[in-house]
């Protein structure tokens, strides 16, 4: 995000239910479909290769611990109420948690409030140094229900503007214009539509290395 920066372009990141999502908009995950299910386990082991990191599966019970609302009204709270690295870090750990072995499930309050107590800044580069004390913990569990109305709030917003799914990117260039992408395999056209310069996908010449 620091070369984005560069070029004055905000990111910003809104927890949403993507549950909420696909019930409003009528879509349905696509593990609710057999072909897409299998499909899947082939295009996420590409993305793991893609990025040079081992691929895990997906989590068991993805039913369970996709009930997701606990954390992010947690979230929403950190975002409100402590710096954005912390947010932003926060967010990436939570996320290990959930995807990576052994797929904790942060709806239930036990594994909300270790993962908390365990976060640190370490994915995102830090030295390691836990982001709250137990007394932060205690104010993030408590300040959830504050939180409810406003994940519920942005949520409807993402419908709003036409969200089906996740990633939904809403983005704004210089001129003002808006325009909405989806998916995490379309940052070629967010470029191009905020007049950035960058790097598209080519193909090389045979005499060409990897």
């Amino acid at each position: 995000m620091d070369k984005l920066a560069a070029h004055g372009v905000k990111v910003e990141f809104h927890p949403v239910f993507l549950g909420g999502i696909n019930n409003l908009s009528g879509n349905k995950p696509p593990w609710m479909l057999p072909a897409k299910g299998r499909y899947l386990a082939n295009d996420s082991r590409r993305a793991a290769a893609r990025l040079s990191i081992p691929y895990q599966g997906s989590p068991p019970d993805i039913f369970a611990i996709s009930k997701t609302l606990p954390p992010l009204r947690a979230l929403q709270f950190i975002k409100e109420n402590y710096p954005e690295t912390t947010f932003l870090a926060t967010f990436r750990f939570f996320f290990h948690k959930l995807w990576l072995p052994p797929h904790v499930n942060l709806a239930e309050d036990a594994n909300l409030v270790a993962a908390l107590s365990e976060a640190t800044d370490e994915l995102d580069g830090g030295s390691g140094k836990k982001l709250f004390t137990d007394e932060d913990v205690r104010k993030i569990m408590e300040g959830r229900e504050g939180a409810k109305e406003k994940v519920k709030q942005l949520t409807a917003e993402a419908v709003e503007k036409g969200a089906f799914g996740a990633p939904w990117l809403w983005v704004t260039n210089r001129d003002g214009k808006s325009e909405a992408f989806f998916g995490s395999d379309r940052f070629n056209h967010v470029y191009r539509f905020l007049g950035i310069p960058f790097q598209d996908v080519e193909v090389l010449p045979p005499s060409s290395k990897l």
